[in-house]
């Protein structure tokens, strides 16, 4: 007897004739002799992933998913960079999807800014960069691979602006950011004072992020904390922290206050944005989200007033751990990153 057989071999169905002898007890069963398989061909070369360096993973998304040819990179004057990064989460993890939910978000934000009355984008040249591969050896290899990539971004002459990732990148970015702005100092937007000497094991930890750049010697600004240990509270005090906590930040009016920040700071500033320093009711997708934060308008008001009276050579936004099927954070996230860099660039004196 003979039946026919349906294999499936590499994606191609192909039929066998098998011939069954029936009847004795060891019956026997006897293959013909096999089909042929057409011969694959070859995949195209676009159709494999660019080679990814020690430091870089293969480009992600653009941010603005705008075509190319109506952003040329080569005239971009600001480089994005995605830092997918949490090693060192001590809650809620996810920091690590953060860059490439912003940069999916961003497609759908608007490039008119009705608040400055101009088309930022066209102005200005975006660039997409590789993103930051991770490094297994720990979080202070970590960061001297990321002082690496941004400086070789700085070297090109763009505005750096990163994508995290926890908080824990920041450090690396300012270092970087020195060797060409040595008197920088730092507006922190947060919920965390990050100014631990080291936790969990490492200096090099998110909490520890604004310790890392005050202990070298950074003028730092602190605005809507609303957690820290009682040892950090000591050190601000002791140094001086210009720290605006949130239960001022939030309930008396933006311009009783901001003064006290922009005396803090240097002419030349580097921001970093923690989410979390928003109120979850808004912004719910962090790793550690803290009630009683900033709402929209507040945080561009600070941003604007500092753009307007400090000339802001970088920034990051970090921190992101996006919740599947909830994009308005991202969003929010995205266009918060294209106030900011509108601001920067058409508001510094």
């Amino acid at each position: 007897m003979v039946l026919l057989r349906s294999i499936l071999l590499i994606g191609v169905q192909v039929q066998v004739e098998v011939e069954v002898q029936v009847g004795e007890p060891d019956a026997t069963r006897v293959e013909t002799a096999p089909c042929p398989l057409p011969p694959l061909a070859p995949l195209p070369v676009a159709a494999y992933p660019p080679p990814m360096s020690e430091d870089r993973y293969p480009p992600y998304l653009s941010f603005l998913g705008l075509p190319a040819e109506d952003n040329p990179q080569e005239d971009a004057r600001v480089a994005v960079l995605p830092i997918p990064y949490d090693h060192t989460t001590s809650y809620q993890a996810g920091a690590r999807r953060g860059p490439l939910a912003i940069l999916e978000a961003s497609a759908y934000v608007e490039t008119w800014d009705d608040e400055l009355g101009r088309d930022t984008v066209a102005e200005l040249g975006i660039a997409t960069l590789p993103p930051v591969a991770p490094e297994a050896a720990g979080p202070a290899a970590m960061q001297a691979r990321i002082e690496r990539v941004a400086a070789e971004v700085w070297a090109q002459g763009r505005f750096v602006v990163a994508l995290g990732g926890e908080h824990s990148v920041t450090p690396p970015l300012v270092r970087a950011a020195r060797r060409h702005h040595p008197d920088l100092g730092v507006l922190q937007l947060d919920a965390h004072a990050d100014l631990r000497v080291d936790y969990e094991g490492t200096p090099s930890n998110h909490a520890c992020a604004m310790y890392q750049l005050v202990d070298a010697g950074v003028p730092l600004a602190q605005v809507g904390i609303r957690s820290l240990t009682a040892q950090e509270g000591v050190l601000i005090r002791e140094r001086g922290i210009c720290t605006v906590f949130a239960h001022e930040a939030v309930t008396r009016p933006v311009e009783t206050w901001i003064d006290r920040v922009i005396d803090a700071l240097p002419e030349e500033v580097y921001v970093t944005i923690d989410l979390d320093a928003l109120d979850p009711s808004i912004m719910p997708a962090t790793g550690t989200p803290e009630p009683g934060g900033l709402d929209w308008y507040r945080t561009l008001a600070v941003l604007r007033a500092v753009a307007a009276h400090k000339r802001i050579v970088a920034f990051d936004v970090v921190e992101l751990a996006p919740h599947p099927g909830h994009v308005a954070p991202d969003f929010l996230a995205a266009k918060l990153v294209y106030k900011l860099l509108g601001y920067t660039f058409f508001l510094s004196p």
